[in-house]
């Protein structure tokens, strides 16, 4: 598995990640003590981390942090890049804070490499949001900041909001085949050396079948995912998290981490699909 900096933070990490969103269903049912299928999602994350994974997104509201700690089992923890989220009902600085400690708790652990806001929320100032998450990095707590689900006026916003820190990445939806992010928010990403996490790299399951696609993929001798995955993870910002459900498929997605497309397959799949 290659390894890139993750923005400019000095840490290098895997180029594909995982995502541990499921489905709301699995969401209602985690918090309501009924956990189907847990032993095959933990079994999944298992996978990836054997495969050389080390990008590991989750969140609080996703009822997935216990999976993921019971997943990382004796695994080293620094050689772990573990990132989750504080809902937008949490962003006042006590519930923040308090919010970041569950997190430890159902995590295992001791700090966190990346907390991020998972959305805004308006009736919040940014700037106390904010001011807590710093208060978590001198805490030595935390070692990264990062935002979800922010246009860029609001990226800006919490940038700005962050005197001693910088803003380490956003996560945002972005595939071949959604690529409103092109527009301001990765070049911006790009200029200013921010990661761009890309949650749903594969389309949330609805990557189309296509000539150039499937030529490429046949071409390579990978599957279309992995061909999808490659050609964000060739971008130097931006690392795709494809979502940790099934051990086959974290092993499949895994294997995206181990090649580049030419220029030219790069160049047609950009105007393919724009």
């Amino acid at each position: 598995m290659k390894l890139k900096e993750f923005g400019k933070t000095g840490s290098k990490v895997s180029e594909i990640g995982m995502g541990t969103y499921y489905d709301p269903l699995w969401i209602a049912t985690a918090f309501g003590g009924w956990k189907r299928g847990a032993a095959a999602k933990v079994g999944a994350i298992k996978a990836g981390l054997d495969a050389g994974i080390t990008l590991v997104d989750t969140a609080e509201i996703y009822g997935s942090e216990p999976l993921v700690a019971k997943a990382m089992g004796e695994a080293k923890r620094d050689e772990v890049f573990l990132a989750t989220k504080v809902w937008s009902n949490h962003l006042h600085r006590d519930d923040l804070i308090n919010s970041f400690d569950k997190s430890l708790r159902r995590l295992g652990t001791s700090y966190l490499d990346l907390y991020q806001v998972h959305f805004p929320n308006r009736r919040v100032p940014i700037k106390e949001t904010m001011a807590a998450m710093e208060k978590l990095v001198g805490d030595g707590k935390l070692r990264h900041i990062g935002v979800s689900n922010f246009s860029l006026e609001q990226i800006k916003e919490a940038r700005s909001s962050l005197p001693k820190s910088e803003l380490s990445s956003v996560q945002l939806d972005y595939s071949l085949v959604h690529r409103s992010v092109e527009g301001d928010i990765l070049p911006y990403c790009e200029e200013e050396k921010i990661a761009l996490m890309a949650y749903y790299p594969l389309g949330h399951g609805k990557l189309p079948s296509d000539p150039k696609l499937d030529s490429i993929s046949s071409s390579r001798g990978k599957t279309r995912a992995q061909v999808a995955l490659r050609w964000l993870a060739d971008k130097a910002t931006v690392f795709p998290i494809p979502r940790a459900s099934k051990e086959s498929h974290v092993r499949d997605n895994a294997a995206a981490g181990d090649w580049e497309l030419s220029d030219k397959e790069r160049a047609d799949l950009d105007l393919k699909f724009r």
